[in-house]
């Protein structure tokens, strides 16, 4: 009886229309309330970039649509945040195209390791046709893609010495995420893929059970892994993007107007997202020098793109590897 009670309660949660009068499409005059997820906390950068874009939106609907921003995880991790604005019980979500590409694969495309050259490389690719095929090809799955934003790139660290060329890597333990792809690259580098919880690298790395990890300028703060673990080499190994994401449901009951209206503020919210990313980067990278961290950066990444054949032979289908050889051929 509890099962059924319960599965009628989903029905009807789910029937339940997104605007009070439960019209098709929203009329032009209509007030418009609509949910944001994002698992990040306050001040961090993509949260900035959710906010400029609820504030872009209000400000030229003269009020009329309101986006409410929920961060800090509250309506779910981001797994359950792109499952729920897949079927409209969340109208958008900003998260990485990691757990994104799950639901639509291609994108692996676009988060494989030695992929872009610099920043400005992913932009152009981003801002490019390239992006705008893949932000549009989420409508498949359910979604419609609305705009990137940044999170930087990652970078090898350890305890042991810095890391210069590809031979300076062998044997080293290193922490990752429990991924293919990140177990995979480590793996390929010579080093020794060593998974594990975030939470349990500190002290790994105090006790030596772990030589090194990897990740960006903020989390190697914020974590304190700068005290125990103080060489850090740029090789810039990954970047992978954010998106904002709305949900198809959502959109096809608003008025083309107002469609347009919030992918063109979403868009537009993008450069305020990236300068404070680019200003949380600098804070955590002056904090870690003044407590002498020795950072160092790879001049010659080819050497370490060289070893990623196999892996992107292994983890991207055919398509895939068209799109990567396209990114890589802009300029």
């Amino acid at each position: 009886m509890k099962k059924l009670l319960f599965a009628l309660l989903i029905i009807s949660l789910l029937a339940t229309p997104l605007f009070a009068e439960g019209q098709k499409e929203a009329k032009s005059d209509q007030p418009i309330v609509l949910r944001l997820a994002d698992n990040q906390p306050d001040n961090y950068p993509t949260v900035i970039g959710d906010l400029e874009f609820a504030r872009l939106v209000k400000e030229r609907s003269n009020g009329r649509i309101t986006i409410e921003v929920y961060n800090g995880g509250q309506l779910g991790d981001e797994k359950s945040a792109i499952e729920q604005t897949q079927f409209g019980g969340i109208d958008f979500t900003r998260v990485s195209i990691s757990p994104l590409s799950n639901f639509n694969p291609l994108l692996n495309a676009l988060q494989m390791p030695y992929l872009y050259r610099s920043a400005d490389h992913m932009w152009k690719v981003l801002n490019g046709e390239i992006g705008d095929y893949f932000l549009n090809s989420l409508a498949d799955s359910g979604f419609i893609g609305l705009t990137w934003q940044d999170s930087g790139a990652r970078n090898f660290y350890n305890s042991i010495k810095p890391i210069y060329t590809v031979e300076d890597l062998k044997g080293m333990k290193i922490r990752v995420q429990e991924s293919t792809l990140m177990m995979g690259m480590v793996s390929a580098l010579g080093a020794v893929p060593t998974p594990m919880p975030y939470g349990d690298v500190y002290s790994a790395l105090q006790t030596n059970v772990i030589n090194g990890a990897e990740n960006n300028w903020p989390s190697y703060d914020t974590s304190s892994h700068f005290e125990v673990a103080k060489y850090y080499s740029i090789d810039e190994h990954t970047r992978v993007p954010e998106v904002i994401i709305a949900s198809k449901i959502t959109m096809d009951k608003l008025s083309k107007a107002d469609q347009e209206l919030i992918k063109q503020a979403a868009k537009d919210s993008t450069p305020v997202q990236i300068a404070a990313w680019a200003a949380k980067e600098k804070v955590s990278e002056d904090k870690v020098r003044a407590a002498g961290v020795k950072i160092n950066r790879v001049t010659d990444q080819s050497q370490f793109a060289a070893r990623m054949t196999d892996l992107y032979a292994k983890l991207l289908t055919p398509e895939g590897i068209e799109w990567v050889k396209k990114v890589q051929a802009v300029k």
